[in-house]
């Protein structure tokens, strides 16, 4: 049984516990996390999943971004399942509930650094994001948008830059 809740600063400490076992030591190195520096997450949008003992098992984080100064935009990660319970739909649950949960605060589009092939079940497509400029180095095949609502990425094209919250 898995509860999902909103991720709380109390919450804090074990989600970074749960991102330092999921990813390499150099995570805060990749050049997404320059997108998050000295930037909140977007409230209510970071979720965790908690098991039956309460203990968090997974987690999604939601950061603000621009493009090209102009449009804002979600930027999905990191979302981690713990290693003993991959494979189990949890980080499905949790990009879902959340990104129903972003269409319903009003936002538009999310970008994500990412796995295609895994990515595209829920939306989220390399050609939404051909225009988009990530920091370096960043491999451009792997920015894939979203549309939380028909046509939000057309003619949407830039840097990718941080958003003040």
């Amino acid at each position: 049984m898995l509860t999902i809740a909103p991720e709380s600063a109390a919450d804090t400490p074990e989600v970074e516990q749960l991102l330092d076992l999921s990813f390499a030591p150099g995570r805060t190195a990749l050049s997404s996390y320059r997108l998050r520096d000295g930037v909140a997450p977007v409230a209510g949008l970071c979720l965790v999943a908690r098991d039956e003992y309460g203990v968090i098992v997974g987690a999604i984080r939601y950061w603000p971004v621009l493009i090209d100064g102009r449009w804002r935009a979600l930027l999905l990660g990191p979302v981690a399942v713990h290693p003993t319970r991959q494979g189990e739909g949890i980080a499905a649950l949790l990009i879902l509930d959340s990104l129903e949960l972003a269409r319903a605060q009003g936002w538009e589009r999310a970008v994500l650094v990412g796995d295609e092939p895994y990515y595209r079940r829920f939306g989220f497509r390399r050609a939404l994001a051909l225009g988009l400029e990530f920091p370096e180095p960043t491999n451009p095949n792997r920015v894939l948008a979203k549309e939380l609502c028909e046509g939000a990425m057309a003619d949407i094209a830039g840097p990718v830059e941080k958003a003040a919250g």
